[in-house]
């Protein structure tokens, strides 16, 4: 029976789906479909010490590579960071960035700088979808994620080498959750669906 493309399998007469087979990192055997690391997926700044399987951390990359872009234009390069040293030093560009010291890897989204309103605006657009990307392919994998701003740009400069006509728009952090792992939320704490889902007009 032909593959999907979440892995299970499509049975010939009704269509559906069987069960994928489980996904597995270097800590644990985690089975996740979409709409769970959707639901899964919360900020988490607390890791625990160990790495992340570099299969894992390439297949997050990649989900990062094929986010959606405004003209195709893939304005953004990504630069992962894992040395103990350098995450240390790379959690010094904001004051909201600590939690880049303690995660496991933590990926900076770097952007070409313009004067152009429009475009600036595109990049932004871009990097968001990328953002999300990361996020929910490291949910797959039962891996925490959360971002950090970057307000010290030569300092990011310094320690990742990006050139001077690029700019480190934001750090996603990654590891396994310290707290607990990472399952579906039942009651997220968002605004009512009724209140934020409007049908043919407001």
């Amino acid at each position: 029976m032909p593959a999907n493309r979440n892995g299970g399998v499509y049975t010939s007469v009704t269509g559906a789906r069987a069960p994928r087979p489980a996904l597995w990192t270097s800590r644990r055997e985690v089975e996740v479909e979409t709409w769970d690391a959707i639901r899964s997926r919360r900020n988490v700044r607390s890791y625990d010490e160990g790495a992340i399987a570099p299969e894992d951390l390439d297949r997050i990359l990649e989900a990062a590579r094929r986010a959606p872009s405004a003209g195709n234009q893939q304005a953004w390069d990504f630069i992962v960071c894992t040395d103990r040293e350098q995450l240390t030093q790379l959690a010094r560009v904001w004051r909201g960035a600590g939690h880049v010291a303690g995660s496991a890897a933590t990926i900076a989204l770097v952007a070409p700088t313009s004067d152009d309103a429009r475009t600036r605006d595109l990049i932004q657009f871009d990097l968001g979808q990328a953002t999300m990307s990361v996020m929910l392919a490291a949910a797959d994998l039962g891996i925490g994620s959360a971002h950090a701003g970057v307000h010290d740009q030569e300092l990011a400069r310094r320690l990742l080498g990006f050139p001077e006509d690029r700019f480190c728009a934001l750090l996603i952090t990654l590891g396994a959750p310290a707290d607990r792992p990472l399952t579906p939320i039942q009651r997220p704490n968002r605004r009512p669906f009724t209140d934020v889902v409007h049908r043919g007009h407001w």
